[in-house]
C-alpha cells in the first residue's frame, strides 16, 4: 500500500527500557514525527488492532532483545506480515552478523547497534527509501571483529564470565577463547 508523507511520519518503537524509548520518543517527536510506543510482541499487536483505520503506519525502531528474553525478531516477523511496507529498523547492544541476517529476512530494512541516535535513523529511513547520498555515521559501519567481540561479550555474560561454557557456547576452543580476552585484557 502506498504511503503518504503524513502516514510517513508515523512511527512505532518496541523497546522495554522505558526511559531509552521516552528519549528517542522525544527526539523523534521534535523533528516532527508522530510516535506510538509499545514493550513488546504483545503490546504491539494491541496497539496495532487498536490503530484508527484512518491511520497506517510508516516506521518502526524495534529492539533485539525485549524483557523476559524475547526477540524483537519476533517483532519485525509480525509487522511485516501486517504490512510489508513499513520501513523497520533493528536496534541492538549486542550485534552479529547472524541477527543481521535474520532480522533482514524477516522484512527490516536495516540493522544498526546502539548506541544509535536520531540521525543514525533517520539516515537508515532515507537509504531504505532511495536516497543514497545519505550517509550513516562511521561508528555503524561496524567490522568484523567489533561484531564478534560483542557476541562473545554477550555469551560471556549469558554465561556468568564461564569461560568453558562461552567457548562451547560460541563453537570454538576454550584456549582460543583464553586468547581472544587476553587481547583485549578483559579476565
Amino acid at each position: 500500500m502506498p504511503h503518504t508523507a503524513e502516514v510517513d511520519r508515523l512511527l512505532l518503537i518496541v523497546e522495554d527500557d522505558d526511559s531509552f524509548a521516552r528519549t528517542l520518543a522525544r527526539s523523534f517527536e521534535r523533528r516532527g514525527w508522530r510516535v506510538v510506543r509499545a514493550n513488546g510482541l504483545d503490546d504491539m499487536k494491541s496497539l496495532l488492532d487498536g490503530l484508527p483505520d484512518d491511520e497506517e503506519l510508516g516506521h518502526a525502531v524495534v529492539d533485539l532483545k525485549l524483557a523476559g528474553g524475547a526477540s524483537g525478531l519476533a517483532c519485525v516477523q509480525v509487522l511485516h506480515a501486517w504490512d510489508p511496507e513499513v520501513l523497520i529498523v533493528v536496534l541492538t547492544g549486542y550485534a552479529s552478523i547472524a541477527t543481521a541476517v535474520e532480522a533482514i529476512k524477516l522484512g527490516a530494512c536495516h540493522y544498526l547497534a546502539k548506541p544509535a541516535n536520531t540521525d543514525d535513523i533517520e539516515a537508515a529511513f532515507a537509504r531504505r527509501q532511495g536516497d543514497v547520498d545519505v550517509e550513516l555515521t562511521e561508528r555503524q559501519t561496524a567490522s568484523i571483529k567489533t561484531l564478534e567481540w560483542e557476541r562473545i561479550h554477550e555469551v560471556l555474560a549469558e554465561t556468568d564470565f564461564n569461560i568453558s561454557e562461552t567457548a562451547r557456547r560460541l563453537g570454538m576452543h576454550r584456549r582460543t577463547l583464553a586468547r581472544k580476552l587476553e587481547k583485549q585484557r578483559i579476565k
